[in-house]
Parts: C-alpha cells; sequence; structure tokens
C-alpha cells in the first residue's frame, strides 16, 4: 500500500523489499535497514483510520481493525509543578477525556499494527514474539482481532500482564521460559522456535515495521505542536523506541515544514540494570561484557520489568549509539524509588495513572532539568508509552491469558520445536 525502498544504514545501498527483510540480503555486515519514503511530506490522514492516520510513512500492505493513534497534548499543571514553560506529553495508553482509546493501555500498540500490516493478508507460517508483558499484549490483541496466526514467548513471572478486555482468539498461543527467567531467556527460547520452517521471528529492532510505528509518537507530537520538539524523553530498554524517534526526526526535517532541528534524544534506564547507559558513560560503542548471572539478577531486581532487554540494539550502525551521537543526546538512570515518586508525581497533577517504564522517563527528565542538561523555555516532549492501566481495569472486566507450554529453552532444540508445533492444527 506504502510506496518505499529499504536503505542498508552502514553503505546507503537501497534496495526494494521483497518481503519478511530484517537486514540488507547482499551484506553480511551488521546494520539496521530504513524504510525511505517516496511521500516526504506526510499527509495526516482522516482521524477514523485511528492509527492509520500516519499510513504516509508506514511500510504496510493494509489496515487491521481497531488501532489508536498515540495523543499530545500540552500540560499545565505538571509543567508548572516543574517550573517548565513548554511541556508537550506524548500519551499511549487508555485516557478517554483525552481521546487516548489504547485497550492495552501500552504504545507497543504503534509496533504491532505497524507490524502485522506490514504482512500480507494471509500467511501460512506463524509470527514469533518474544517479550516480557507489554509487546505480548499488543501485539495478541492486533492478532486475535485481525486472526492473525501468533506465538508469544514470555517469562512465567511475568504473565500477569497478559490481560485482555476480551478472550484471546485461538490463533494466538503463549509459551513461557520458567520462573526466574527473565527477557533475553525468552528471546533465546524464540530463537530456538523460529529454527522450525512454521515459525518466523517477528524481528525486533531489525523490523523497519516496527521502529516507524513507534515512531509515529515522535509524529503526532510534530503535527500537534507545528514544530520538532527541542528534547525527548523516553524510558528503554532496548532503546528501539529512541531509535524510531530519532529516524522520525529525520524525516520531519527532510519534510521541511517542521523545523531543521534534531531533537536531543534524552533516555533513562531502571537502575540497577543499566547496560546501555554503562557503555555510554565511558564513551563505548560496545556494551560492557558482564557476568550472565548477575545481568539476570539485576534485570528481576528492577520495577519497569518491560526495560530489562540484555542485547540490545545499542551497538549496531544504526542503533542506539550513533542516534545519541548524532542528536548530542544522553542517558539518564533513575532508580525504583525515583521511579515510583514520578508515577505519583504524574498522577497528581495530570489525573491520570502511569506505567512503571513511564515514571522512569519523567524521573529522567526531572533529572536532566536539575542538572541543566535542559533549558526549562525549550520544547519537551515526555512520552509517555503506557497509561491508564488503572483506571482501564476498574471500567471493564479483564481475562488473562494462559500458557499453552511452560519450557525451559536449555532443553534440545529438537524437543522444543516439536513441543512447539503441537500447539498449532495447519
Amino acid at each position: 500500500m506504502t510506496k518505499y525502498k529499504l536503505q542498508n544504514f552502514a553503505s546507503g545501498r537501497m534496495f526494494d523489499d521483497t518481503g519478511w527483510l530484517l537486514c540488507d540480503p547482499q551484506d553480511n555486515k551488521p546494520s539496521l535497514i530504513r524504510a525511505i519514503y517516496d511521500k516526504k511530506q506526510i499527509d495526516c490522514q482522516n482521524e477514523s483510520l485511528g492509527f492509520y492516520k500516519y499510513s504516509d510513512w508506514l511500510p504496510i500492505n493494509r489496515f487491521l481493525n481497531n488501532s489508536a493513534p498515540t495523543i499530545t497534548y500540552k500540560s499545565d499543571k505538571l509543567a508548572n509543578a516543574l517550573d517548565l514553560e513548554n511541556l508537550y506529553i506524548s500519551f499511549s495508553g487508555y485516557w478517554p477525556e483525552k481521546g487516548a482509546k489504547m485497550t492495552t493501555c501500552s504504545f507497543k500498540e504503534t509496533e504491532a499494527y505497524s507490524v502485522c500490516a506490514r504482512l500480507k493478508d494471509k500467511s501460512e507460517k506463524v509470527m514469533v514474539v518474544a517479550s516480557v508483558g507489554n509487546t505480548a499484549r499488543a501485539f495478541a490483541k492486533v492478532c486475535s482481532d485481525n486472526n492473525i496466526p501468533l506465538l508469544i514467548v514470555v517469562p512465567e513471572d511475568n504473565i500477569d500482564a497478559l490481560w485482555f478486555d476480551s478472550p484471546v482468539n485461538e490463533c494466538v498461543k503463549l509459551i513461557c521460559s520458567p520462573t526466574q527467567t527473565d527477557y533475553y531467556d525468552a528471546i533465546d527460547l524464540a530463537g530456538k522456535v523460529c529454527k522450525s520452517s512454521l515459525f518466523f521471528e517477528e524481528g525486533g529492532a531489525k523490523n523497519v515495521a516496527r521502529r516507524d510505528g513507534m515512531g509515529t509518537t515522535v509524529l503526532s507530537a510534530a503535527t500537534t505542536i507545528g514544530r520538532i520538539p527541542d528534547y525527548y524523553f523516553q524510558a528503554i530498554g532496548s532503546g528501539t523506541g529512541t531509535i524510531a524517534a530519532w529516524e522520525a526526526n529525520l524525516r520531519l526535517i527532510d519534510d521541511g515544514r517542521f523545523g531543521n532541528h534534531k531533537m536531543v534524544l534524552l533516555p533513562s534506564q531502571n537502575s540497577p540494570f543499566t547496560p546501555m547507559y554503562d557503555a555510554w558513560k565511558i564513551g563505548s560503542r560496545d556494551l560492557i561484557q558482564t557476568d550472565e548471572n548477575d545481568a539476570r539478577e539485576r534485570a528481576l531486581l528492577i520495577g519497569a520489568k518491560v526495560l530489562s532487554n540484555r542485547r540490545p540494539p545499542y551497538a549496531i550502525p544504526g542503533g542506539l549509539y550513533d542516534a545519541l551521537k548524532d542528536s548530542d543526546g544522553d542517558i539518564e538512570i533513575a532508580d525504583n524509588g525515583e521511579m515510583e515518586m514520578a508515577c505519583a508525581l504524574f498522577e497528581k497533577h495530570e489525573g491520570i495513572d502511569i506505567h512503571p517504564a513511564a515514571g522512569i522517563a519523567l524521573a529522567g527528565m526531572i533529572k536532566s532539568i536539575n542538572s541543566g542538561k535542559v533549558e526549562r523555555e525549550k520544547v519537551l516532549m515526555l512520552n509517555i508509552t503506557g497509561g491508564g492501566e488503572k483506571r482501564f481495569k476498574s471500567e471493564n472486566k479483564v481475562f488473562y491469558l494462559k500458557p499453552n507450554l511452560v519450557i525451559d529453552n536449555n532443553l534440545e532444540t529438537e524437543f522444543i520445536i516439536k513441543s512447539v508445533e503441537s500447539l498449532f492444527n495447519f
């Protein structure tokens, strides 16, 4: 539906999207690829299209049912409390009075509606998505509503995040890595499943549809404000959302109607799990090698569980390191206590609950302001990546998805594959 080509970030080579490409098929060197759209000036479509109002800059083949976009508004009460003149909040979640209608209460819907719309109408294979909660919930909702076969892989300790406003379609199956495992273990398990010809990986940060879906948060902000923000704040687990924000910023510069400057990217990690912060602060493009057990333990300690990616796209060309360098950005950290205070502050002044990851973003923003990194009179974009869950659950009956299978990823790959294949009847 949308006309575009793909480009290898490292080499600059342009090529056609011949299918579910996650890298340059003619280059073995690691690099993210980007979608380069034929249409340089975005025309936001009718609001009735929901998320697909941004379809000019989405690598999609169709529209799916029940989507909703991020909403952006200028803050008064929180801005006053923080002594800010131009704080804009991009809110992805459930907040009917503001027009926010994401029933999973997470901006992961922007990923799911874009990625799933990149698929052709019918697939004889099953897409596999690894997650610690919010991403799995979003993909399960979208695939359930649109009858798309899906396997989600989630650590067993995180299955409480898999709640829905209606029972999930049988086309969606859930497998879990055992208790006391984390996101990396789920990714590893998903990778073994994908060795079967029945399954294919969604691709994570490598999937241009995922990044460009997440980038619509910046499109929401720029089209609402009328210009590119000066500073951008978000919590990071993989950093994919911040990479997406950078890429959207570059497209807006090419558009020519929203300014010619780059937002200063100021993402935040949840202490004590801070692999990207640790590498960035010593000027390293590569993540610091750490003991796997220590990394897992740190990941299990953070309050914002969705920020626990141990293999983020930080070093890869076109990844977070390049985004921060190009934007003169920096990384902040905030601990669980600071996150809780930030969540309470937001709910007190704005009147809606937010997810822990969004609390990390706000706590990091406050630190950046107090340290003098941020000029208070500038235009700030705070990406609230999830909110309204407490409100939604108080107003709606929710249903929880139970695992079809709990399986140790240390078992033989062949056994894992056969066990998971048996869940699907094609």
